[in-house]
């Protein structure tokens, strides 16, 4: 056994300090268990959101030495323990108490998405090529840790134009979807403010389930952003005979009723 200094934030939206806890860990452990090893022996008042401990459930995110994670996927022998290590709740949102935060914005940032619309008749026929494209975007997990590392949000804290990566990649879900007729574009453009983002790819590099969010989602959103409204070529068209999504309704209908 060796002892490790853990620094931890205490305190609520109202201001706190980081407090130091030293406890004796064991090989295998991550830094969740050191969290609960400190509540049983130290700080039972200590608050902490998590569930699953198997990095699926997406509750335990918060910040290990400065860098969004999952708590309960940081093992121990990853980071330089010779050091206190510091342990803090994610920036972007506010703070409920200790490390738990309040991420309700998201949910609330969600209601501007339009969901999934399928054309009137659709037979629900797709090819699997269309499938598997879409398919990565479904691993999200929400823990948010895109969303916390998202400069737009985190550092000039831009809630109310911007929906973020998380909710970019839902969106992309949708848009990609290939029984998807609804238009979000518009949405994407305006209230969504997909033009914030500079793609540095810092939400790609945070997210446990090592979704492309900027690649595979939000590049292609943007390009079809550029396409519908700056292209004047292809502009042209769209307002002259619908965007693509629209002129497929019809046809998709018919197909169907055929």
């Amino acid at each position: 056994m060796s002892t490790v200094t853990f620094r931890i934030f205490r305190g609520d939206r109202n201001g706190g300090e980081l407090k130091d806890y030293t406890i004796e860990v064991q090989e295998g452990m991550v830094v969740l268990d050191a969290i609960h090893q400190i509540q049983a022996e130290q700080a039972p008042d200590l608050a902490c959101r998590w569930n699953c401990k198997a990095g699926k459930c997406g509750s335990c995110g918060a910040e290990v030495n400065g860098k969004p994670t999952l708590m309960c996927m940081t093992r121990l022998d990853t980071i330089d323990t010779s050091k206190p290590v510091t342990v803090r709740p994610m920036k972007t949102f506010p703070v409920i108490r200790d490390l738990a935060t309040d991420v309700k914005w998201n949910y609330e940032a969600n209601k501007k998405i339009k969901p999934f619309t399928p054309a009137p008749n659709t037979d629900w026929i797709m090819f699997q090529e269309d499938v598997d494209r879409v398919q990565e975007f479904r691993k999200c997990i929400e823990c948010f840790l895109c969303q916390n590392v998202c400069h737009v949000l985190r550092e000039h804290d831009e809630k109310t134009g911007f929906i973020g990566p998380r909710l970019l990649v839902r969106t992309a879900s949708l848009e990609m979807h290939p029984l998807d007729v609804e238009n979000r574009l518009d949405m994407l453009k305006n209230e969504g403010g997909i033009g914030y983002c500079n793609i540095t790819k810092c939400c790609t590099e945070v997210c446990p389930e090592h979704i492309h969010i900027t690649d595979n989602a939000i590049i292609p959103l943007k390009e079809r952003v550029v396409d519908e409204y700056y292209d004047p070529i292809l502009g042209f068209f769209r307002r002259l005979f619908g965007s693509k999504k629209q002129a497929q309704t019809p046809s998709s209908g018919q197909a169907a009723d055929d």
